[in-house]
């Protein structure tokens, strides 16, 4: 037993919960009235009406562009994707089986190697870091994708916005306007969520003035983790270990009798609805209807019904986001760097907040162990 005395119970903040760690001006969750704010805009009033792009501009310069801006910024991102030929290389030779959250983490910190501007601390070339990051973390991805599948690397084409780019370069032909259109606003919702783990992570390891691909792949890292971005695959998996909507009631009923936690149900901010979960929804309910097959979507509608009559819980943004991913005919394990590839824009703004105002982020612990313990001699322990 310590004989040190503890700090005050009420000093320690288990997870950091209700911790204030940043000033930002980017993002606020609300999540007493399910309310997501980006520099202003509320997320009901940027989804459907702006495209990803903007969001980019909003976030990085706090306001939405003009016509001139957003052409600007289309043209410095599109410019900015191709990659150097040894992070291509590193790419393709990586194992065929290498979950994709691995390789966009491995691929954004080789990006690191080849930037000559790496290191250059001046916010004009973080601020240009940011950008090639955004326009850069999609191709990695698609990339390595098509490299895995033993199918020829797709160039990206300057002429499509970043979502259409992505959906041409994984699939090898131009998307519909309608899968254009779906994935934009995915990525939208996804831009940005306040103090988030990942955007956290970033902020810490921006705050000891390392460099912006080592902020980038330490919140790649993070995201990772099923309690954060892996969950959205967590929900296909379910959906398709329970397999019909005969078979939901039960699947709900053992795993609330057995603790286990349901996927994309829940939230550790928002105490009422995500309020990106409606539009996913939405999108995923036209989707299903188009192709033909509805029982994830009626599924999904079931388990969030019992849920919430059951736990008084409601569907988050994975939740609805993983039928819409599949709907669309993108791999399972695609859909956490999906989402990683949204929230790019977030995080390097995040990035670029935290250097104009740095601090480092040292938060303290309290021990809990013991002390005066004395050395016994090797040959008396």
């Amino acid at each position: 037993m310590s004989n040190a005395t503890p700090a005050s119970p009420s000093a320690v903040s288990k997870g950091l919960e209700g911790i204030i760690a940043a000033h930002t001006r980017l993002s606020d969750v609300r999540g007493d009235v399910g309310q997501l704010i980006y520099s202003g805009y509320d997320i009901n009033e940027l989804a459907g009406k702006v495209s990803y792009e903007e969001v980019v501009h909003l976030l990085h310069h706090n306001h939405l562009p003009n016509k001139k801006e957003l052409a600007e910024l289309k043209a410095t991102l599109a410019g900015y994707r191709e990659l150097p030929k040894g992070v291509i290389e590193l790419l393709t030779k990586l194992p065929k089986d290498c979950p994709p959250m691995h390789a966009i983490r491995t691929g954004v910190s080789a990006l690191g190697c080849y930037d000559s501007i790496a290191d250059d601390d001046t916010m004009d070339a973080q601020r240009r870091k940011a950008q090639r990051l955004i326009a850069q973390i999609p191709v990695v991805m698609a990339y390595f994708h098509r490299s895995r599948q033993g199918l020829p690397l797709i160039a990206p084409d300057p002429s499509l916005g970043e979502a259409a780019n992505f959906l041409w370069m994984i699939d090898g032909e131009r998307p519909s306007t309608e899968k254009e259109s779906t994935m934009d606003m995915c990525y939208v919702l996804h831009a940005d969520h306040g103090m988030n783990a990942s955007t956290f992570s970033a902020r810490v390891t921006i705050a000891t003035l390392s460099d912006m691909y080592s902020a980038i792949t330490t919140a790649i890292g993070t995201l990772k983790g099923p309690l954060h971005g892996g969950a959205n695959e967590g929900v296909i998996k379910m959906l398709q270990e329970i397999g019909s909507l005969e078979a939901v009631d039960a699947y709900v009923d053992d795993c609330l009798a057995q603790k286990r936690k349901i996927m994309g149900i829940g939230h550790r901010v928002y105490k009422v609805l995500d309020p990106r979960a409606p539009h996913l929804k939405r999108m995923a309910q036209i989707l299903s209807a188009k192709l033909g097959e509805p029982k994830w979507i009626q599924m999904s509608e079931r388990i969030a019904e019992l849920m919430l009559t059951k736990k008084n819980l409601h569907a988050n943004v994975d939740f609805y986001s993983a039928t819409v991913y599949y709907s669309l005919g993108i791999p399972t394990d695609l859909f956490t760097p999906i989402f990683a590839i949204a929230r790019t824009s977030g995080w390097t703004a995040h990035v670029l907040e935290q250097l104009a105002d740095n601090r480092l982020i040292r938060p303290q612990s309290v021990y809990t162990g013991p002390v005066g313990l004395k050395v016994l001699p090797l040959d008396q322990r």
